[in-house]
């Protein structure tokens, strides 16, 4: 039974707004919604949205954190905020007043980082989220009920574009996406500005499938780090299919704003929450649940990171020393790797005891620590392992077009490719390329090639 009515949120709502709107917040219109837990582990599935298409993987992350949840091996986000306008969050009943509270002032400091980060002001249309996902959701499930597509055909696809949706370009740009989501028309017909070469490749095989008929010119002229988007322009697929890949590259552009600066939109929420619950001059029955439950979202975890901890501590400490202005123009311009490499001090490597360790057999091992020569490995490895940092970049080198081979080249940094899963991301590919795939990578110190061709069977040689 809750401790709260609907006018104590209300009540709380209007103050925290206030003090918000005095410390220079600047957000979008904020609607609120009371949920179960049953409910929130439904959005969390769903990666918080109201309308998703549906696909197997949403389902089994539902019965996973059901499951984890049901043997308290795990909690549940005390709220989940979605990047729209209006700015929709989601708030658990079952929370106490004061988690309410704290979670309500949580959300416009999210609300105000959504509005003002250049990532999402470049990569996303805040407007149009909403219609975006239920106009994806309406498109998939007429290809599901359409008796020449079916199921099975769509979720091949979506598996396919799945696997390699995080394969992009390393720079957000909302330049080459439309102005507004297709209604009730093919991806293919309302974004052909973004593949300027689709109608000139599609009449060259009108003309023909012989070897003979296609230009010998090097296609891409420089190597292309969006993988789908390549696909949708010269892959040999059906409208259908490539409005799917269209679909899925879409979601995936606006998630990558949230992937790029996870530490510095919890650090900044959480410092904001801090700030505003600091001043509402709560009653003592409150405060104290108050420093626990903030004490408890920003603590450091053994072994692994807390963005908001991480998060937390950088903005504290350049508010301290170089005040507000400051903090609002870093969340204006900076994404998490280039937030950590120029504020992530030595001082703070210190405070918060940052090391690196590295696999040792079954074990680990440290290999380096804050100290005055490690602190800087510590932070450029922090840097390189944040964002998109943590997912291998393969870029496509060249398309062999007499033998319809697509090279794709990984950009080795010192990290090898997990071979068990490269070979399976081939194979997804090779559904939506319909054609062999050649990837060369390194591995321990030596240049090798992974091949996969239209049956999905795979060499490594080299």
């Amino acid at each position: 039974m809750t401790d709260f009515s609907i006018a104590d949120l209300e009540y709380w709502n209007e103050r925290i707004e206030g003090i918000a709107k005095e410390y220079g917040l600047d957000y979008y219109n904020q609607e609120f919604e009371i949920i179960n837990y049953e409910d929130m582990i439904g959005y969390e599935s769903y990666v918080g949205m109201p309308s998703h298409y549906p696909h197997w993987s949403y389902g089994k992350s539902y019965e996973r954190i059901k499951t984890l949840h049901k043997y308290n091996l795990t909690g549940l986000p005390y709220e989940m905020v979605i990047n729209s306008n209006p700015c929709l969050a989601y708030l658990m009943k079952d929370n106490s007043l004061l988690l309410q509270v704290l979670t309500i002032a949580h959300v416009y400091a999210h609300n105000d980082f959504f509005k003002n980060n250049r990532l999402f002001k470049l990569g996303t249309k805040a407007e149009y989220t909403v219609e975006m996902f239920k106009n994806h959701a309406n498109r998939i499930r007429e290809y599901i009920s359409d008796p020449s597509i079916g199921y099975a055909r769509v979720e091949r696809i979506l598996n396919a574009a799945h696997a390699v949706k995080l394969q992009t370009e390393r720079v957000v740009d909302f330049q080459n996406r439309s102005e507004k989501p297709a209604k009730g028309v093919s991806a293919l017909t309302e974004n052909n500005r973004d593949f300027p070469h689709l109608e000139r490749y599609s009449q060259r095989l009108d003309q023909g499938d012989n070897k003979n008929s296609f230009q010998e010119v090097k296609i891409p002229p420089n190597p292309q780090e969006d993988i789908l988007k390549f696909i949708i322009e010269y892959g040999r697929l059906q409208d259908w299919e490539k409005d799917i890949i269209a679909i899925v590259r879409e979601e995936a552009s606006y998630f990558i704003p949230q992937i790029e600066t996870k530490i510095m939109n919890e650090g900044w929420a959480s410092f904001w929450h801090y700030n505003i619950l600091n001043s509402l001059e709560l009653p003592q029955s409150m405060h104290v649940e108050f420093l626990r439950r903030h004490n408890e979202v920003i603590r450091p975890l053994k072994s692994s990171i807390n963005p908001y901890y991480i998060g937390f501590k950088i903005f504290e400490s350049i508010s301290e020393k170089h005040g507000f202005d400051k903090i609002f123009e870093i969340r204006e311009n900076e994404r998490d790797q280039s937030f950590i490499r120029r504020y992530l001090t030595e001082e703070l490597c210190n405070e918060m005891n940052l090391f690196e360790y590295v696999s040792a057999g079954n074990d680990y091992m440290i290999s380096e620590v804050s100290d005055e020569d490690g602190w800087r490995v510590v932070r450029d490895t922090l840097c390189s392992t944040v964002g998109i940092g943590s997912i291998p970049t393969i870029r496509i080198e060249e398309w062999n077009q007499k033998e319809n081979t697509l090279v794709l080249a990984h950009e080795y940094d010192g990290r090898e490719l997990e071979l068990s899963y490269a070979y399976e991301t081939l194979k997804h590919v090779v559904d939506l390329w319909n054609g062999k795939l050649l990837l060369i990578t390194q591995l321990e110190g030596k240049k090798k090639n992974i091949s996969c061709d239209e049956q999905k069977r795979i060499s490594l040689y080299g």
